[in-house]
């Protein structure tokens, strides 16, 4: 199957840069990936893709792979949009479902942009890469470096919680614990490119994670029956699946695939402990400044500093959506109250997302009406720090009191 890619191209700029080589940034500004999408068209009907296997790789062409190629894969099957009918009554909604990322291997979302980059990455012929994770990247990175037989090196915030840092250790990669945020992280990477030899495969900092995120775009519309949904909402760290999405319905709608002109509005959830991205969208302003002490439990979205805060700030407005903070207080809370309510065990950073739908729903910024979805974009279980609970005990030595434990009291 040929590749349908024609050039890479700066995100700021609009600067044009061959494909054919390994890039990184251009000016320190994140790179498109661009398709010959007329000739996309012409090979592949959307019709075409009920006989493919339902994977992210059934989006072949609008995918960077070579002609040949096989992708450095563990199986990404597309991942399941539940509808919540219990959640949306809760919150006064008519639909609303949760596509769940965290049945990825690995056990997140990060599993697309992964495997996207370190297939790339070995056709390039690259032996040894180097990232900065406060979360699931890592064990991400780790996972699709061994499957490559690519040497990894992740760094990673002291606090990061402990099953990315062991499942990352776990997989092979040179695993470091480093006393700052992850934007100290990725300037180790940044300094040791020359020393060590590595390629970066920091957020936003090579153009081929972004193209692996925007399969969720992708599967989301195919799901839809190509009417996309009013509304989703999506947790904002570095930002590459919001504008991957955005990327992708782009793409959808010049190959005139989409049953409706109408896009969705994007909502850019943070935390009250790490907002820059809001703060930026409040202020009216295009770039964001970093934000200072940086803390939130949900630690995929503590990122101070955005490489692509531009990008990702141009595709909420230009889809007339938002960006949101969430009071800190309120993630945990979410996250038990949704696992409870729809048995989706969501990660700290979704749950976040819930939050911000109660917001926008008693404001009406979202409406009754409109159609719904939440990413989930990891699996709770992964989060120990964040489900821990002390639990009521049974003595086996006293009488049972069928009426405390009717209640979940000790």
């Amino acid at each position: 199957m040929p590749s349908f890619v024609t050039h890479l191209e700066s995100a700021l700029d609009g600067s044009s840069l061959p494909a054919d080589v390994p890039q990184s940034m251009h000016k320190d500004r994140p790179l498109w990936v661009r398709y010959d999408l007329a000739a996309v068209g012409r090979h592949l009907r959307k019709s075409d893709l009920r006989d493919r296997a339902p994977n992210m790789w059934r989006y072949r062409e609008l995918l960077p792979i070579p002609d040949g190629m096989v992708p450095v894969t563990l199986g990404e099957l597309q991942t399941p949009l539940t509808v919540c009918n219990r959640l949306a009554r809760q919150v006064g909604l008519e639909r609303l479902w949760i596509k769940d990322e965290s049945q990825l291997p690995t056990g997140s979302f990060k599993a697309r942009g992964l495997a996207m980059a370190l297939t790339m990455a070995q056709h390039f012929g690259i032996r040894r890469v180097a990232l900065p994770s406060a979360g699931n990247a890592g064990g991400a990175a780790a996972a699709y470096a061994a499957r490559a037989g690519i040497e990894a090196f992740v760094f990673m915030p002291h606090d990061t919680p402990v099953v990315n840092i062991y499942e990352s250790r776990l997989a092979g990669a040179k695993t470091f614990l480093v006393n700052g945020l992850i934007n100290d992280c990725g300037r180790i990477v940044r300094e040791g490119k020359q020393a060590m030899g590595w390629f970066d495969l920091s957020t936003l900092k090579e153009p081929y994670r972004i193209e692996g995120k925007k399969t969720m775009g992708l599967e989301l519309a195919e799901q839809f029956q190509w009417r996309l949904p009013d509304v989703i909402l999506y947790p904002t760290g570095g930002g590459t699946g919001l504008i991957g999405m955005w990327k992708a319905f782009q793409e959808l709608r010049h190959l005139g695939w989409l049953e409706t002109e109408r896009m969705p509005r994007l909502v850019s959830v943070q935390s009250s402990g790490c907002a820059p991205i809001v703060k930026a969208y409040d202020a009216g302003q295009r770039f964001a400044e970093p934000f200072a002490n940086a803390n939130t439990i949900a630690s995929g979205i503590r990122v101070p500093v955005a490489v692509g805060d531009f990008m990702i700030l141009d595709a909420v407005r230009e889809s007339d959506g938002c960006a949101i903070a969430v009071d800190e207080s309120e993630i945990t809370p979410c996250m038990q109250r949704v696992c409870a309510l729809e048995g989706i065990p969501l990660c700290p950073e979704a749950a976040a997302c819930v939050a911000a739908l109660d917001a926008l729903r008693a404001n009406n910024w979202i409406r009754t009406d409109d159609r719904v979805v939440i990413f989930n974009t990891g699996a709770a279980q992964k989060y120990v720090e964040a489900i821990r609970a002390d639990l009521p005990s049974i003595d086996l030595r006293q009488p049972l009191d069928w009426d405390r434990i009717a209640i979940g009291q000790p």
